[in-house]
């Protein structure tokens, strides 16, 4: 029961975790940057966020994008992190459909425990990945804006990538360390041995020696 409860928790907090990271990938509000103050940036049209499809202009009575569509051109840090968080928003389904299949409320014929069991490692080890291309990206492209343009402060995308992250890291490891094989049961009438405990036997006297002792 209680590996039952922490594989429905374990489950819950990656899809979460999985939901988080897609909002990360899809939206672009990483990063705000700007090497001069807040105020003077605006009145120059040089307060930027910076994301992974696109660059955004911010000023006081403009909020332009431009799409980032020279993939060639781009920076390394963001094409890695474009190709981590794609690839962690792809390996969710295959992960979630697996997690699901090992629930213990999913039955598929006649499969024995042990292939639940291997499904929902398998599941939670997809997890764990998606949640290490998650922190990779989220820590590595704050790091790559700041060396190029000075950075600012930190955008609702990357918090949501933060926290997609640890929960599918969280997640991840619950199903991972909760889906161990359980011990197969006793069977107690192949490995029971039966022994039988056999005192000395006490010969009985003959009649001749009842006899002998008798006339003496």
């Amino acid at each position: 029961m209680a590996n039952t409860c922490l594989q429905l928790t374990g489950f819950t907090v990656s899809v979460l975790g999985w939901i988080g990271l897609i909002i990360a990938t899809a939206t672009n509000d990483w990063v705000i940057t700007c090497k001069y103050g807040m105020n003077t940036c605006r009145k120059m049209d040089e307060l930027e966020t910076k994301a992974l499809w696109a660059e955004c202009v911010i000023s006081t009575a403009l909020y332009h994008c431009i799409s980032l569509s020279q993939i060639l051109d781009l920076p390394a840090y963001i094409q890695t992190s474009r190709a981590l968080m794609v690839a962690a928003s792809i390996l969710g389904l295959p992960a979630v459909i697996l997690v699901v299949m090992a629930m213990p409320c999913i039955h598929l014929g006649n499969e024995p425990e042990s292939a639940k069991n291997k499904r929902s490692v398998l599941g939670g080890i997809l997890i764990l990945l998606i949640a290490l291309c998650g922190i990779v990206s989220t820590v590595w492209f704050p790091i790559g804006a700041h060396r190029q343009h000075g950075l600012m402060s930190f955008g609702f995308s990357l918090y949501a990538g933060w926290v997609g992250a640890a929960c599918c890291l969280l997640g991840g490891c619950m199903l991972t360390c909760c889906s161990a094989d359980s011990p197969a049961p006793y069977a107690a009438d192949n490995n029971r041995f039966y022994y039988s405990r056999q005192g000395p036997t006490n010969p009985t006297p003959s009649s001749s020696n009842h006899a002998k002792s008798a006339h003496v």
